[in-house]
């Protein structure tokens, strides 16, 4: 039985995939941000059995001591902790340096230390920026459109140098716009449904017309699980893509055919990107990822686009996760 370290395990993607990982045997090491209540994040709503089986450590992926203390024993770490949303990196960017980067370094100084089995560093399609071609390859250009984006790309570029450098098992799993139950309404998806579930007739939100790359949470936990347990992924930065292109607008048209809605549309400024920062087009390729590993989503196309919207509304629908959120407040 391999140990793996999840960070950012609190998280969306992070609970998701200590959930997935601990399914397909692994022992799971949970790394969760610090705080005075003690709350473990999504974790805190697993069902007792499986919390207690897991091994939860709490701290701040800032402080390097921490971060080599609980990947001491793993053979695999999973690095997701990062700050993540677009609009705050616009009014906090320092704080987005020293999580994403610097703790992206503490990650891969005590890998090099601890000479840790494979580190799977996570980064993002928006490193791209807007697509210059599509379907986007991994030989894209990097285009920082905003200070989040930014200092993924420097992360990422770190994570690669400690391979070419030292010999650090690396691999970069570079997710295209994950969605499903747990994720916040700073993202579009669960910003339309928790407003039409809460009884919303007129919905507000950004830009309609940029394109994105949608893809189930549990196809992307699959990927993570897929580049950690190959060796050919070693050194290598790999999309995980669904290859289905599908605008806002029509995937908010989709929501609302599933949740039985007709919802009146109002642009909200504050929404809305600067047109410079914006990401107009994301549409990934896969086929690294398929070619390297045996991997393939299984929510593909628009048929699985449409059963993942359905399972990720029935989740937000169910008055128990809805109340966790605000869908009258713009998060940022």
């Amino acid at each position: 039985m391999q140990t793996a370290l999840v960070t950012g395990a609190n998280g969306f993607i992070g609970s998701h995939l200590v959930e997935y990982l601990y399914k397909c045997g692994f022992k799971v090491r949970a790394m969760c941000e610090y705080n005075s209540n003690g709350s473990w994040g999504w974790i805190d709503t697993f069902p007792m059995d499986l919390k207690s089986d897991l091994d939860v450590v709490l701290g701040d992926i800032r402080d390097p001591q921490f971060v080599k203390k609980s990947m001491k024993g793993c053979d695999i770490v999973f690095h997701l902790a990062a700050l993540i949303s677009i609009p705050y990196s616009y009014e906090a960017p320092s704080s987005y340096v020293d999580t994403n980067i610097h703790g992206t370094l503490n990650v891969l100084n005590a890998a090099k230390e601890l000479e840790i089995s494979k580190i799977v560093h996570t980064s993002t399609s928006e490193t791209y920026g807007t697509a210059q071609f599509i379907p986007i390859r991994e030989d894209h250009p990097m285009v920082g459109q905003s200070p989040y984006a930014a200092t993924k790309i420097a992360a990422d570029q770190l994570a690669l140098s400690f391979y070419r450098s030292f010999g650090t098992p690396v691999t970069i799993l570079r997710p295209f716009n994950t969605y499903g139950p747990r994720q916040s309404t700073r993202a579009v998806i669960p910003t339309v449904i928790t407003q039409i579930a809460s009884g919303m007739k007129s919905i507000r939100l950004g830009s309609l017309t940029p394109t994105r790359d949608f893809n189930f949470v549990l196809d992307t936990c699959a990927a993570f699980k897929a580049v950690a347990i190959s060796e050919e992924t070693i050194g290598k930065v790999i999309n995980s893509a669904s290859n289905f292109e599908i605008s806002i607008a029509d995937t908010v048209k989709i929501i609302c055919s599933i949740m039985n809605s007709d919802v009146e549309i109002i642009s909200d400024y504050q929404r809305i990107r600067p047109e410079k920062s914006e990401v107009n087009r994301l549409f990934g390729d896969n086929t690294l990822l398929k070619t390297l590993t045996d991997w393939s989503p299984q929510f593909s196309g628009l048929e699985g686009f449409n059963e993942g919207l359905r399972i990720t509304a029935e989740w937000f629908s169910e008055k128990s996760n809805l109340k966790k959120y605000s869908a009258n407040i713009y998060l940022i």
